[in-house]
Formats: structure tokens, sequence, C-alpha cells
């Protein structure tokens, strides 16, 4: 049965595949993106991949955008917009910080709120947000992201029993490692700031944390578990993919039991 799906976070990476994806799937889309010139491209590549897409400008850190969601009627809201940046944790800029939480927490919580007072009036809906395969494991140098997905899993955690009883679902997808391009933005942003001479972390170890990213994944995998995923009325409350990346999940959980300092 077709969907009405509110995305956030449309205008580049796995939001702008799952768009159009799950608008081939005759689902109608409100593709919210964060700026101007993405909604022309996401519009010009809507009508190239031969969907309909409803794109507008919707920058979740802005008030007056956000005040759009009012105005739309929809089943499922993917909470996917979110911004990436890289370092040490003991040395990261707290303005840099402060904006990931901006973006990936206050904002998005907000956005999800406004889908929350919805649903209950509905008395049905499905509020997905878009984790990560950092909202349960740890990485040195990417510790402002991870620390704010890891709060993105407490928030969907917390919502999914607050909600049952209203009829909403909540739920989260944790994409593994995909080669999107977001991930290697983040590991760049970092140098911007860091300066060996002045922070204390060591530089070769930040650079060879880098290097690992030569090795990700294919992001229409994860599109396409999206697009399969998204428009179900029943599906675990956490889908973790690759299976490879959900196993790696679950491990680094079971770790931190034994860890000792």
């Amino acid at each position: 049965m077709s969907k009405t799906i509110f995305i956030t976070g449309a205008g580049s990476g796995l939001g702008k595949g799952a768009a159009i994806g799950l608008a081939k799937k005759g689902h109608h889309v409100l593709a919210a993106v964060e700026s101007a010139p993405q909604v022309t491209s996401l519009r010009e590549e809507a009508e190239s991949a031969g969907v309909e897409l409803e794109v507008f400008k919707m920058d979740i850190t802005n008030p007056q955008d956000v005040a759009q969601m009012l105005e739309y009627d929809f089943d499922i809201f993917v909470a996917n917009a979110a911004i990436n940046e890289g370092g040490p944790l003991a040395e990261v800029p707290m303005a840099n910080f402060r904006k990931l939480f901006e973006v990936n927490v206050f904002s998005t919580l907000e956005t999800a709120q406004i889908a929350a007072r919805k649903f209950v009036e509905k008395g049905s809906g499905k509020i997905i947000f878009l984790s990560s395969m950092a909202g349960i494991m740890s990485t040195p140098y990417v510790g402002p992201y991870t620390a704010t997905k890891h709060t993105i899993e407490a928030i969907a955690k917390t919502m999914r029993k607050e909600m049952e009883s209203f009829g909403v679902q909540v739920a989260t997808i944790n994409p593994g490692a995909y080669a999107t391009g977001f991930n290697d933005r983040s590991a760049e942003a970092k140098w911007k700031w860091f300066d060996d001479k002045i922070h204390f972390t060591d530089k070769k170890e930040m650079e060879q944390a880098d290097a690992a990213l030569e090795d990700q994944f294919d992001p229409q995998d994860m599109i396409d578990k999206m697009v399969e995923v998204i428009p179900m009325d029943s599906h675990p409350f956490r889908t973790a993919h690759p299976p490879e990346t959900e196993q790696q999940m679950k491990e680094e959980e079971a770790k931190q039991w034994e860890l000792d300092i």
C-alpha cells in the first residue's frame, strides 16, 4: 500500500537515494532538503529518474523552515538530516561539538516532536531515526559524531516505549560505513582546526584512522535496505546493515562489559 513519507536531509547521500527509491515504489515522498540549490538538484534528479517528489527547502535548524511540517499530512517520518565532523574529543573546539548536537540531536528531536504530535492525533504513524553504527560503536577521532548518535539511540529507545500506547511506532536504521562522501568530509573537517604545533593528539594516528575510510560499502546496498524497511508495517526496532556491521555492533556492545581500565 502506498504511504506518504516525510524525509529530512533528502538532498544528498542515503537520504536522497532513499527518497528517489521510495518514489519509484509508488510512495508519495515529501523530500526536505537543507538548501535552495539542493531543491533544484533533487528535482532534476527525480525528473531524470522518472519519479515525482515533493521537494522543498527545510533546514531543520531554521524555525521558519521547520514550521512547514505543520502543513503536511504523512504516515511515516524519517529523521535523516545530520552533519558529521571528527576529531579528538579532548581537543575538539566546543563550538564545533555544539553545532553537531544542534543539528543531529536538538533539531532532530524538534522535528520528531512535531511528527509525534501529528501521529498521536491520528492514532497511528511511524518515526524512524537515521542513526548509525556509531550509535553503538565508538571509534577514535569520530567521537563528536558518535556522541550525537549515541544520544539518538537513547532518544529512540525511550520514545519507542513512550509512544507505544498512542499507536505510534519508533525505530532506528543504523548504516555501516557507506561511500557517500559523508564520512570523508567528516575526516577532512578536523584538519581545518587541528594544528600539531598546538594540539597534543598524535597526528599520525589520526591520519591512520582516516586511511580506513578507503574501505567503504556501495551506498546502493544501504539505499535498497532503507527503501525496503521504511514503508513496512512491522520490522525490528533496529535495522543495522550490512550484516557484518550488525555483527560488529553486537560484539562491541558485549565487549563493554569486559573492559578494564
